[in-house]
């Protein structure tokens, strides 16, 4: 399975700040020590370009943020302060997410080890969120005539709203968001399905809520591809996430979502997307089984896709 990362492309945040911006790299480093994936299927993604993001995002917007013209109040949305890093970050994050679609087309399964930028809507940034990964890598594949209906599953505990808002009109992108109803964004953007989940939900009602959703994104008629927005702030313990999920649970979450998706013939690109646990490594813990549970399913998808060979 190929994966791809940008963890080295490092964001100047002032200390103290409470994105946990280290998660990256150690999850690279944990999938490598874990042997889930070896260092020459693990890739450096290419820059999205201005013309790929205003595929899903207003020209206009993509100007202020390249340009660094974004208004103070812009700034304070996105919650990260300017800087070209910041723009080149954004820029490889989402060119994981295109990378890892295009090899999820050819695989099965594929993952980028950052993205999920769900928040991210046409024509602004919010909540951590500058470009919207997601729309961007849905439109190239589209654009590409290699996909012509894609659904986007988002677990992540908050709404995707960018999501949604920039794919509202467009019936050939399928947005699903299973999301805590309480929590940011405090102002909700109607996705094509809206799961919501009550302050506290446990495990019983979360995987509920995943089933439905993934099922409903694979119904007729079917996507050729499901953009897979896994989340790890649905975990009991984060401190963003008001639900009390546990780790066992969501890997279930992981292993039902590749295994919908597998039994329909539907390829899926995973994105890692939020996790604020006291504990980074609780955080981390989390992206690491989602990473290994979808290269059991890349093994499994290669195993049935060669024993059907002529």
């Amino acid at each position: 399975m190929r994966l791809f990362y940008c963890d080295h492309f490092e964001l100047p945040l002032p200390e103290g700040h409470r994105f946990p911006m280290q998660k990256y790299a150690l999850l690279r480093q944990a999938v490598l020590d874990l042997g889930l994936a070896a260092v020459g299927n693990l890739h450096v993604p290419v820059a999205v370009s201005d013309e790929e993001i205003e595929r899903a995002h207003d020209p206009a917007y993509v100007h202020r943020v390249v340009c660094g013209e974004l208004s103070r109040q812009e700034i304070r949305r996105i919650g990260f302060p300017w800087s070209p890093a910041l723009v080149e970050r954004s820029r490889r994050s989402a060119g994981g997410t295109v990378a890892a679609c295009r090899a999820a087309m050819d695989d099965g399964v594929s993952a980028n080890l950052a993205g999920g930028t769900h928040h991210a809507a046409r024509a602004c940034g919010e909540g951590f969120c500058v470009f919207n990964d997601s729309a961007i890598a849905a439109r190239a594949l589209q654009a590409e005539g290699r996909v012509a209906r894609v659904a986007v599953v988002d677990c992540d505990v908050h709404q995707g709203n960018g999501t949604a808002e920039i794919f509202e009109d467009d019936p050939s992108v399928f947005t699903v968001s299973v999301h805590g109803v309480n929590n940011f964004p405090f102002r909700k953007h109607r996705s094509d399905v809206d799961i919501e989940l009550e302050d506290g939900a446990r495990d019983d009602a979360y995987l509920a809520a995943v089933e439905r959703g993934v099922r409903a994104a694979l119904a007729a008629p079917l996507p050729d591809l499901m953009i897979y927005v896994s989340g790890a702030d649905p975990l009991d313990r984060d401190r963003l996430g008001r639900l009390s999920v546990t780790p066992g649970a969501l890997e279930v979450r992981d292993r039902l979502v590749f295994a919908e998706a597998r039994r329909a013939g539907v390829p899926v690109a995973v994105s890692m997307a939020g996790g604020y646990a006291p504990d980074v490594g609780d955080t981390v813990a989390v992206h690491v089984a989602t990473v290994r549970e979808a290269a059991r399913s890349a093994a499994t998808w290669t195993a049935n896709h060669v024993s059907h060979q002529p």
